[in-house]
């Protein structure tokens, strides 16, 4: 990144930077004040200390990230899902509510490049740490918020959380069977999905920043993130001015595209491509080479219009086989196919540990445990994913050779409930 004065970049640093070149990380310099909780923006800011930025988790003294404690099923650890959403972090606990925690945040301001929150509407404006007090006194560093509606708009004024924002993005409208209500996806589409826009946000506002000399506020929508992510979708409505019907299991390629197979456990299925080639390759394996030909099948359109039938051919054969075999037998066909892989198995698939997809960790707290890793490659640098901080675990630290406190000076401000 360009120097950018105002106290957040220094020649030195810059010159430390550049000497570890040769195992650098993408966002290595960058220091991100994190004061999010829960998922989308802590999903936001992983993802960006996992590339190599400095990310300091700011956090209540005594209580932290409430996700620490109120979904922990034993209470001396940290629940895993805080973990699964805090690696790589640092943690600092600080009062934002007495006059000493603002001082030190503010002075954290001055060599920081971005702050990103995700509190209810008005919270920051309590704190006196608004948006365009921090663009005017503090031009170098990014504003990056994250909230149900956005900070514009008739209803930015209002809360959200993941369903809300699967509903008002339109994604829970699409999701379900034809005859059933709309139903919710637990994939995380609202939260961390709105994480995903945000991080792309903070790295083109740090681009316009090198460009400008001043750097941009982000602002995200929950729902607007749930309706970008939904807009193929909306395809079948442009072309016919129609809201778009739920269709369950079946795709424009594949009526009823999930198979069962051996043992039949709960998700014991296979999903695949039926178009073309393998379509008759589907049916030499099954043992309907006769049906090959048929005007019945003869194409897409057509096949659509014998949806059941077409399942009840496949699933006689897919039941015979387990998930793993299907899949080696499609896969060396060239048919694009997947076995519908459970939690358990993800955490023990070979490709996804090679992939370093699935990590060790060994944490302080809970021991060795696995761990879900960067879905980001960026060239050879490697990303070690190191455990979430403790709570407070690098106070001390930040206060210390960040601000150049002294021991006497930190122990007060302990005390004193400050930090």
């Amino acid at each position: 990144m360009a120097a950018i004065l105002n106290g957040a970049w220094t020649r030195s640093r810059l010159k430390q930077i550049r000497l570890g070149a040769h195992n650098m990380l993408p966002l290595n310099g960058i220091r991100i004040l994190d004061l999010t909780q829960v998922q989308a923006g802590p999903s936001c800011t992983q993802l960006l200390a996992w590339l190599g930025a400095d990310v300091i988790k700011i956090e209540e003294p005594g209580k932290g990230d409430r996700t620490r404690w109120e979904m922990a099923e034993n209470e001396n650890v940290d629940s895993f899902y805080f973990l699964v959403f805090n690696a790589n972090k640092k943690s600092l606990t600080l009062n934002l509510k007495s006059g000493e925690g603002i001082s030190i945040f503010k002075n954290l301001l001055e060599i920081s490049d971005v702050v990103i929150e995700n509190y209810a509407p008005g919270r920051m404006e309590e704190f006196g740490l608004s948006k365009n007090y921090i663009n005017k006194k503090f031009p170098h560093v990014v504003y990056a918020s994250i909230k149900g509606f956005g900070n514009s708009g008739s209803n930015s004024n209002l809360k959200s959380y993941e369903h809300v924002a699967q509903a008002a993005g339109g994604a829970m409208s699409t999701n379900g069977f034809d005859e059933g209500p709309p139903l919710f996806t637990s994939t995380g589409i609202g939260d961390s999905g709105s994480g995903l826009h945000c991080a792309i946000g903070i790295l083109a506002a740090l681009r316009q920043r090198d460009l400008s000399g001043e750097a941009p506020s982000v602002d995200i929508s929950m729902q607007d993130a749930v309706l970008n992510l939904l807009r193929v979708r909306f395809v079948e409505t442009f072309n016919n001015g129609q809201a778009v019907k739920r269709t369950g299991n079946s795709v424009w390629n594949s009526p009823k595209c999930v198979f069962p197979c051996k043992p039949n456990g709960p998700n014991d299925y296979i999903t695949m491509v039926i178009t073309g080639d393998a379509w008759e390759s589907l049916l030499a394996l099954s043992g309907n080479s006769h049906l090959i030909g048929d005007k019945n099948y003869e194409s897409e359109d057509i096949r659509k219009n014998h949806a059941d039938e077409i399942y009840e051919i496949i699933a006689a054969w897919t039941n015979t086989l387990s998930k793993d075999e299907i899949m080696n037998i499609l896969g060396d066909l060239g048919i694009p196919c997947s076995p519908v892989k459970d939690t358990l198995e993800l955490l023990n698939d070979e490709h996804l540990a090679e992939r370093q997809m699935i990590v060790e960790m060994n944490d302080a707290e809970r021991g060795q445990y696995k761990a879900i890793g960067c879905p980001i490659k960026v060239g050879d640098s490697h990303i070690d994913i190191t455990p979430p901080p403790i709570l407070g675990q690098n106070t001390e630290e930040i206060l210390k050779e960040l601000l150049g406190l002294e021991h006497n000076q930190v122990k007060s401000l302990k005390e004193n409930g400050v930090v």
